[in-house]
């Protein structure tokens, strides 16, 4: 018995949503390992911005869209009215600057996880790789890994920031001070481990931080990227997440 041969057209449909099915998946997977991107490289799908991030600086917050999704969140500044580009993405890299703002991912469960970005920070610029975070305007409630290789804050990258109170009375544990492990204008990789109470931080592979918050201050929330001041130009070209049993 002869099988029934499929119509071109229809041959041609299959494979194209085939196609686009796996670049779908490509779009989250990475190696088959367990990584998902939570970076696309096109667009700012999974990430948001409170209303105001900076209610002192900003009287309104715009976006920018192409074909249906956000490209860009830019800020009104109080002062003067000058539009000023926050968040952007722009050849397949995600730019964040102006004044301090937040970007926090729209997911809001992450606990258990390692955390990683490929990122470059200017000279004298600041930016944070937020974890475990709550979401709304300011300086976020949440554990920072600190991005930072030459500004006037002396905590560098590969830092866990101490601005949370048994993180205060462990600095010399958890802070690298003065020198950064990379230059700035230079890509790393920073790269955070949490599981429980336990954090490790990675710069290109060298553990800066292993320690236990005996508090167990932040258990679970957002992460969130920062652009820490006007000064600041802090770019990603990768983020991506590998979720660790709970």
């Amino acid at each position: 018995m002869k099988r029934a041969l499929l119509p071109f057209a229809v041959l041609a449909a299959l494979t194209f949503l085939t196609a686009w099915q796996e670049a779908g998946a490509d779009d989250k997977k990475d190696d088959g390992k367990g990584w998902m991107q939570l970076f696309n490289g096109k667009d700012l799908t999974g990430w948001t911005l409170p209303e105001n991030p900076n209610p002192g600086a900003f009287k309104d917050v715009t976006k920018k869209e192409q074909g249906g999704k956000v490209v860009e969140y830019d800020g009104v500044l109080k002062k003067d009215d000058k539009v000023v580009p926050l968040w952007r993405v722009e050849d397949g890299i995600l730019i964040g600057s102006g004044p301090s703002s937040h970007l926090f991912s729209e997911r809001d469960d992450y606990s258990n996880f390692v955390f990683r970005v490929e990122a470059m920070i200017n000279d004298h610029g600041n930016s944070g790789q937020y974890f475990r975070t709550r979401f709304g305007p300011g300086f976020p409630k949440g554990y920072e890994a600190q991005i930072n290789a030459t500004h006037g804050d002396k905590i560098r990258t590969g830092s866990l920031y101490p601005s949370f109170p048994s993180g205060g009375k462990n600095r010399d544990k958890i802070t690298v001070m003065n020198m950064a492990p990379h230059k700035p204008d230079e890509w790393f990789t920073q790269e955070v481990t949490a599981e429980g109470s336990h954090i490790v931080i990675k710069v290109n592979g060298k553990t800066t931080v292993d320690w236990t918050d005996p508090d167990g201050t932040y258990l679970k929330g957002h992460f969130a990227l920062q652009g820490h001041d006007p000064g600041t130009v802090v770019k990603f070209r990768k983020i991506e997440v590998k979720e660790l049993s709970k």
